[in-house]
């Protein structure tokens, strides 16, 4: 999949003016959900000033779907920006990962983490 132009409309949870909701094909959690732009823009440096300052919007939407569903204790919120930030499809999308107490032996570091050994301090 180079970018996310074929998307099945029964797949989108909820579309907004510049973004659309859909859950990850291969979440890492239970409610792991993608925020994508409606138009195909390389990463978050390529949005517009208008979406992003509209993401967080849908990141709070985003939040409620989950909500709706789960009971997390809490949230990772991720954009990999380059192939060498480990970004395989090159069409923006925000991951919003609901993390549960007990999930892994000690969250502490979070995103720090996608380096291995370099997330502990």
């Amino acid at each position: 999949m180079k970018d996310f132009t074929d998307i099945a409309e029964d797949k989108i949870i909820y579309r907004g003016k510049f973004f659309f909701i859909i859950e990850d094909g291969f979440p890492v959690s239970p409610g792991h959900l993608l925020i994508i732009s409606n138009e195909v823009k390389t990463d978050f440096f390529a949005l517009s000033t208008e979406e992003k300052n509209d993401l967080p919007v849908m990141i709070e939407k985003a939040k409620d779907i989950i909500l709706s569903q789960y009971q997390p204790d809490a949230f990772n919120i991720g954009m990999n920006c380059g192939a060498d930030a480990g970004q395989t499809v090159f069409h923006f999308h925000c991951h919003l990962i609901p993390r549960y107490k007990g999930d892994m032996g000690n969250p502490r570091g979070g995103v720090r983490h996608v380096i291995p050994r370099k997330g502990n301090y």
